[in-house]
């Protein structure tokens, strides 16, 4: 957990910065979604799995989109709308809390700024008149566009931004037998203290009477048990048996949280080990100069077993950690597995350094076309 918040994070003070940032990260975002295409070919995820997981990296990339709106010309204004984005420099590389924070507070609000600003076309017009008539840069024009489109994309967009708490949705897989039902229940947050996008995943049977899902009171309270467990330092073991105690006919078979970050580049972040060497010696273009970590941590049911009361008995689940795994078990998961996507020219500087951390890191390597090649 960081301590010195404030030493962590980076203002991007230059425009071209901050527009070679939204570019890295637009396509970091493009790479991802392919990444996950990859993993349910090789049947890493399932097309369930795999496609929720698209659908929050379309909600990253839409919150870049808007922010990049936010921040395009912000940095040439003067006194109180000089505007920087900052971002969490150290085991991060994106935008910090409060950034998205900002964002769901003026998402709120989109429809009432939109209606006070000046239209696109009328910020445009004028523009222009006052390029070719007064030869001078409409700085103050721009800036007010720019925050018409940032308002805009706010609007537009809606629902399908990534916000910092990305409420729980349920897909029905189908009934089992013995009068269970079975769901995939996902839901996200943005972790205020590592500031990366977390996205879990639940495997769940239903053995209540009504589906789960128009079971609206016991929907809101497995809603909010579960946003209320997302903290990044609580063990998946922790999060799973509080579920599985406080609702008797909910089974959570499968838990998976999945870290989206850090993003690491020698331009923009701060970064120790293999890593930094790597990114050091790679001497990569702009474009290519970044690692993106990927990590899924998962915790899977063993078995259930029947927890004998007074008046009656519930089944309670029985979760399986490796105990031979020592990373898996620290985390209380079964299983943790660690990646990497990075593009050729850091890949082959990684490979030639052969560290050992990275070993049994699971590599994605962008190639030509942006094409994604699996290793380990």
């Amino acid at each position: 957990m960081k301590t010195e918040l404030t030493n962590d994070h980076k203002v991007l003070d230059d425009d071209l910065a901050a527009r070679r940032y939204f570019a890295k990260f637009d396509r970091i975002t493009r790479i991802l979604r392919r990444v996950a295409d990859e993993m349910e070919v090789d049947r890493a995820l399932s097309a369930a799995d795999a496609g929720v997981l698209s659908t929050y990296v379309d909600a990253m990339a839409a919150s870049f989109e808007a922010l990049s709106m936010k921040y395009l010309v912000a940095g040439r204004m003067g006194g109180t709308l000089a505007r920087h984005l900052t971002i969490d420099l150290h085991e991060s590389g994106f935008p910090i809390y409060q950034e998205l924070v900002s964002m769901a507070n003026d998402a709120a609000q989109a429809g009432q700024h939109l209606r006070g600003m000046a239209s696109a076309d009328d910020l445009r017009d004028r523009m222009i008149r006052r390029i070719v008539g007064e030869r001078a840069v409409p700085t103050d024009l721009q800036y007010a566009m720019s925050q018409r489109l940032y308002f805009e994309t706010l609007a537009r967009r809606g629902a399908g931004l990534f916000w910092p708490q990305m409420h729980p949705e349920v897909l029905p897989q189908g009934d089992l037998t013995g009068e269970r039902r079975s769901y995939v229940v996902h839901w996200a947050v943005y972790d205020s203290q590592q500031n990366v996008p977390v996205v879990y995943l639940m495997d769940l049977q239903d053995s209540g009477r009504h589906a789960l899902p128009r079971d609206e009171g016991r929907w809101e309270r497995a809603k909010a048990h579960l946003l209320a467990q997302s903290v990044g330092g609580l063990k998946l073991l922790t999060i799973a048996k509080g579920f599985d105690q406080d609702f008797d006919d909910l089974h959570p078979k499968r838990l998976r949280r999945i870290h989206l970050g850090p993003m690491y580049s020698s331009a923009f972040t701060l970064q120790t080990g293999p890593i930094r060497d790597v990114l050091d010696e790679a001497k990569a273009s702009a474009g290519d100069d970044w690692a993106f970590a990927w990590t899924v941590e998962e915790l899977e049911s063993a078995r259930a077993e029947v927890e004998k009361g007074w008046f009656s008995s519930s089944e309670r689940e029985v979760f399986d950690l490796d105990p031979l795994g020592a990373q898996a078990t620290e985390h209380g998961a079964t299983r943790l597995e660690r990646s990497v996507i990075l593009p050729q020219r850091p890949f082959q500087v990684l490979a030639e350094k052969d560290p050992r951390g990275f070993r049994e890191v699971r590599k994605f390597v962008v190639g030509q076309d942006d094409r994604v090649l699996v290793y380990g």
